[in-house]
C-alpha cells in the first residue's frame, strides 16, 4: 500500500467494505491515517518512502483493518457458491461468526476470464429508455459533464487493432460495447464490415474496459490535462 513517494487510499487500495456496499467512510479514514504516515515520516529524519512503510501496519492497527478484515469472505462466498448460497455462507460469516471464520477464500480467476462465449449465453433484449425512470446512456454521460479535448491523443489504446473484430466480435459479441458505461465502443457496421470505434471523449474513467476486455487488449491511461467526468453537483 506504500511505494516510494506516495501511499494508496481510499477505493485505490481497495477499501470498499463489500458487505454493506459502503466505503466513504473506510476511504476517509485511510486518508486520515495515510496523513498521520506521512506527518511521521516528515518528523523522522531519513528517506520518507521508508519512513511511509508504516502505513500499512496503522491500516492493520485500526478500526479500517478490523472492519475490512471481518468483510474478506463476502466476495469470495458469492463468487464460488452464487447468489444463494454465497448470501446464506455470508449471513452465517457475518451473524454467526463476526466475520471470524478461521479462513480466507481468494479469487484467483482474474474477472475478464469469467465471460463465457457468446453462443452459450442466453440474448438479453433490454427495453428502450422510458426517460423517466431509465435513461440511454449517452443522457447519463451528458450529466457527467465528462469532456476530453477532441485534438488530444487517444487515451485507450489497443494492442492489436485486429483482435475486437477477429476475436471478440465472433467469440463473445464484442461486449465491449455492452460493459462499457459510457458507450465508449461501438460496431459500426459499413460496406465492407465491421469496424470497431472507440469514442474516447464519452469516457467516464471506469477502467472497467481495462479490466473487463477477454483478449486483454485494451489499455487505459491517463488522458492529458483536466479531461474525463466532472461532476459539481456532488
Amino acid at each position: 500500500m506504500a511505494f516510494p513517494g506516495g501511499l494508496l487510499i481510499g477505493c485505490d487500495a481497495g477499501t470498499l467494505n463489500s458487505v454493506k456496499i459502503k466505503g466513504n467512510h473506510t476511504a476517509m479514514k485511510s486518508g486520515m491515517l495515510a496523513a498521520e504516515s506521512i506527518m511521521a515520516g516528515l518528523q523522522v529524519e531519513g528517506t520518507p518512502p521508508r519512513i511511509l512503510g508504516d502505513y500499512a501496519a496503522r491500516i492493520h492497527d485500526s478500526w479500517l483493518g478490523q472492519e475490512l478484515h471481518s468483510a474478506r469472505n463476502f466476495s469470495g462466498f458469492m463468487h464460488k457458491f452464487g447468489t444463494l448460497l454465497g448470501a446464506a455462507m455470508v449471513w452465517i460469516d457475518q451473524n454467526l461468526f463476526a466475520g471470524r471464520l478461521p479462513f480466507t477464500l481468494h479469487d484467483t480467476k482474474p474477472d475478464y476470464d469469467c465471460l463465457v462465449e457468446a453462443d452459450q449465453a442466453k440474448q438479453i433484449s433490454y427495453p428502450k429508455p422510458d426517460n423517466k425512470l431509465t435513461f440511454d446512456r449517452l443522457s447519463s454521460v451528458f450529466l457527467s459533464n465528462t469532456n476530453h479535448e477532441e485534438d488530444q491523443p487517444c487515451h485507450l489504446t489497443l494492442r492489436d487493432s485486429t483482435i475486437p473484430i477477429s476475436i471478440n466480435l465472433p467469440r463473445y459479441a464484442e461486449p465491449a460495447q455492452r460493459y462499457c458505461p459510457a458507450g465508449v465502443y461501438e460496431i459500426v457496421e459499413e460496406a465492407d464490415g465491421p469496424r470497431f470505434q472507440i469514442n474516447a471523449q464519452n469516457c467516464v474513467h471506469c477502467k472497467t474496459c481495462d479490466i473487463k476486455d477477454p483478449s486483454q487488449n485494451i489499455t487505459w491511461v491517463t488522458p492529458e490535462g483536466f479531461g474525463g467526468p466532472n461532476y459539481p453537483n456532488m
